[in-house]
């Protein structure tokens, strides 16, 4: 493997599917297909073994569903970020897919440069969620608040701030803008907040972070007045 590009492994249980993917990714001079695997079971033994960058997860897949492969995968490797390839665009389906643990979710109906662009995005430390989601995740917590975690206290001011400013669904030029910052030293903050809370994406640091009380509505409606 070629440790200077994006490493990619494609999981889809249609040869023609994977195919698709693989030859649009070829096209970008960035990243590298390290494996296919044709179920979830081949999907988590794969990314165990070769340790992409992005697993790219279909989710109707024989035996093991993509769902299921996520959960176990980010449970054995949590550095590892998974992107949801899916028709379906449900609010609810989607939240249980971040619940899962994927960093966010595209379309099949995407194009290749989409697939791509989403993949620079989560190693880049940027959202692929649209806000409506993230807005649901925020409201959802409302209904039923965490309770603080253990481990709630690892992340400094500072972090805690950028994540609730990264809640609010802001990139981060925004967010480095807001608090008069470089776009280096906020991605800078957003990985040692996901090396901290061991989540590989934008996406389920905010699901972390609601899951341990560190990301509350109360909290980031503060932190965005201020």
């Amino acid at each position: 493997m070629t440790r200077d590009k994006l490493t990619v492994l494609i999981a889809d249980d249609h040869p023609l599917v994977r195919e698709a993917l693989h030859q649009a990714l070829d096209d970008e001079e960035d990243m590298e297909v390290v494996a296919e695997a044709g179920d979830g079971e081949e999907a988590v033994r794969l990314a165990t073994e070769l340790k992409p960058d992005v697993v790219v997860m279909d989710i109707v897949m024989p035996g093991l569903n993509g769902i299921e492969a996520t959960r176990r995968l980010k449970q054995i490797a949590p550095d590892i970020a998974i992107l949801i390839l899916t028709a379906y665009d449900d609010d609810e389906y989607v939240l249980g897919l971040l619940d899962a643990g994927a960093a966010g979710y595209l379309l099949k109906s995407a194009r290749g440069r989409d697939l791509a662009g989403a993949i620079r995005a989560i190693k880049s430390g940027e959202s692929v969620l649209h806000p409506n989601i993230i807005a649901k995740l925020l409201k959802r917590a409302t209904v039923a608040p965490a309770k603080e975690h253990k481990d709630s206290e690892l992340l400094t001011d500072r972090e805690s701030e950028v994540l609730r400013l990264v809640a609010l669904g802001m990139s981060n030029k925004e967010i480095a803008d807001k608090l008069s910052l470089s776009q280096r030293t906020i991605k800078a903050h957003l990985t040692n907040t996901f090396n901290k809370l061991n989540v590989a994406s934008r996406s389920e640091a905010i699901v972390k972070g609601l899951q341990w009380g560190l990301v509350t509505l109360e909290n980031i409606e503060d932190t965005d007045r201020g």
